[in-house]
């Protein structure tokens, strides 16, 4: 190993290892070498794997998806059952990393997949549409303010109260603005957000024991409404749908799992626009 770390460094130009205590650490020159040489191992790994033949009934891969907890209900218990049936060995599991970590993630091997709505990429990126997420209002059953108005689900909430009724927002980092507001603020109004949560699970569960109502990706709370108390309203401002992408990186455009993987996903994803806002 010494005499190959001395060949390394005179081809290189650096020492590429320092001792530190009695551990060795890598220069700034060698971790740069990181990500690149992980590419080309990558591609020579695609080389040599990607026209073998590909048997999910044998394989024990282990798939790593970063998406929010929508994909939690929408998306790992049909996954989870396919993957019982047609890929016994294999693990599928679901991470929510903020996007920029998801992103980073992906470069260092650790997720296989980034559900995210459409944004900029790097340039290392593929991307695969997956669907459109349109947006309604959910309310605890029987609200009282909205049955003393008369709205029954899939009616209108009247702007008025739409604005006047306290709000959950389903927001990463605090932020008490979204969508919604910036389609009120087009129209001069303004919504009161009363409370945020990092998790729509979250955000269905509140408005469920509070008189508070939410925006919801439509497709999930046609999903839960039922089992957890809610009734499902159209909003009274339009609400421009969310494109949901599916993330890769390019390595594994040809690794056999891995498109096997993304065809599971757009299947089970498919159907999710037959939900209207």
């Amino acid at each position: 190993v010494s005499a190959a770390l001395g060949r390394l460094r005179h081809l290189l130009g650096d020492e590429l290892f320092f001792r530190s205590g009695k551990t060795f650490k890598p220069t700034q020159f060698a971790l740069s070498l990181e990500s690149p040489l992980r590419d080309v191992l990558g591609q020579v790994e695609n080389l040599i794997t990607g026209s073998d033949t590909f048997d999910p009934a044998t394989s024990d891969a282990r798939l790593r998806i970063s998406g929010s907890d929508f994909f939690a209900e929408m998306l790992m218990p049909a996954l989870t059952e396919r993957l019982q049936i047609a890929a016994p060995l294999m693990t599928a599991q679901l991470v929510n990393m903020p996007p920029g970590k998801s992103f980073e993630a992906l470069t260092m091997y650790d997720v296989d997949l980034v559900l995210n709505p459409e944004m900029d990429l790097p340039d290392w990126a593929e991307e695969q549409f997956l669907f459109k997420s349109e947006y309604c209002v959910i309310a605890r059953a029987g609200h009282p303010r909205l049955a003393r108005a008369g709205v029954k689900p899939g009616q209108v909430v009247p702007l008025d109260l739409f604005c006047d009724i306290g709000h959950v927002l389903f927001s990463l980092d605090g932020r008490t603005k979204a969508q919604g507001d910036a389609a009120l603020a087009r129209i001069g109004r303004r919504r009161r957000v009363v409370t945020t949560l990092p998790a729509f699970s979250g955000v269905y569960r509140v408005v469920a024991r509070s008189d508070l109502i939410a925006l919801l990706p439509s497709s999930l709370a046609h999903h839960v409404a039922r089992t957890a108390g809610l009734e499902v309203f159209l909003p009274p401002v339009s609400l421009p749908a969310t494109v949901i992408m599916m993330v890769w990186h390019w390595r594994m455009n040809r690794d056999p799992a891995h498109r096997w993987l993304r065809q599971q996903v757009t299947e089970l994803l498919s159907d999710l626009e037959e939900y209207p806002g």
